[in-house]
């Protein structure tokens, strides 16, 4: 697929996926059918997360990673990760008070990562690790993780408003728009740190380095849980968005060249 087709993809994924969500709200308005809010809340939890992953598949460099890949690391990546996290959250976090904003980060963010891992070891075991495809696999767990949870909420808000479709509305609005900014950015602003200490041989910039990520990541997703009012979550989205978006133009000028460990145009590094 020719590039320019790739950078913009993603606005007529938005505006078709807009438009069948939109067509399914106004049929269980006009016809009062229960059976249609299933599909509203698929469609409210997918649409512009799945847009934002096309929008950063089509700004990587070479396009390596196939739609196959991406759907396994979205399904799988997003089910495994909500309930793994899900029942270490349940054993271990009851009674902790405030500090478990801090576990639940750090679980969650753990857990958003065993899929990924698994495919990293899969590309490691082919010969080659691509240091821009990290960044993407990890914005394509974190959407499934976060659709999945989204659709959670906005059934919970049915049920705790007896019905009330404007409720489960807000809520797909509300997760749906943010979470680009929050699970997708940080597992992805994690996984890009990981493929490249891989790349780079576990060197000790690049460890560091990941540290420094998922400590942050780990942190950010905290605060987001934590705070309260408008503007502090669109402080902390501009951060996580700008960050990722720094770390996307910085995947696609940064490769290495394995055993020269030089940056290099090749963008791999082969297993010895």
């Amino acid at each position: 697929m020719p590039t320019t087709m790739r950078k913009w993809a993603w606005l007529p994924v938005l505006a078709i996926g807009l438009g069948l969500y939109f067509l399914v709200q106004s049929t269980l308005i006009d016809t009062g059918n229960i059976n249609y809010v299933p599909s509203m809340i698929l469609l409210g939890a997918v649409v512009v997360p799945l847009a934002f992953l096309t929008f950063v598949a089509g700004r990587t460099g070479e396009w390596r990673i196939g739609p196959f890949v991406l759907a396994i690391a979205a399904l799988f990546g997003g089910v495994v990760g909500i309930v793994t996290a899900g029942r270490l959250e349940f054993e271990t976090l009851r009674g902790l008070g405030t500090s478990s904003l801090i576990g639940i980060g750090l679980i969650e963010e753990s857990c958003k990562l065993i899929v990924p891992v698994l495919i990293l070891v899969w590309q490691w075991r082919r010969g080659t690790v691509h240091v821009g495809d990290g960044l993407l696999i990890g914005v394509a767990a974190g959407m499934g993780f976060a659709a999945l949870e989204t659709m959670g909420y906005a059934f919970t808000a049915l049920l705790a408003s007896q019905g009330n479709i404007g409720d489960v509305e807000e809520t797909l609005f509300l997760r749906g728009l943010t979470s680009p900014a929050a699970h997708m950015a940080w597992t992805g602003l994690i996984c890009g740190a990981l493929w490249a200490a891989v790349a780079a041989r576990w060197s000790l910039a690049a460890t560091v380095r990941l540290m420094v990520t998922f400590v942050f990541a780990v942190a950010l997703h905290a605060l987001w849980d934590g705070v309260t009012g408008r503007v502090t979550y669109f402080l902390l989205a501009a951060v996580s968005l700008s960050w990722l978006l720094v770390e996307l133009h910085r995947s696609n000028t940064l490769t290495w060249d394995g055993p020269s460990g030089r940056d290099s145009p090749s963008g791999r590094v082969r297993r010895p």
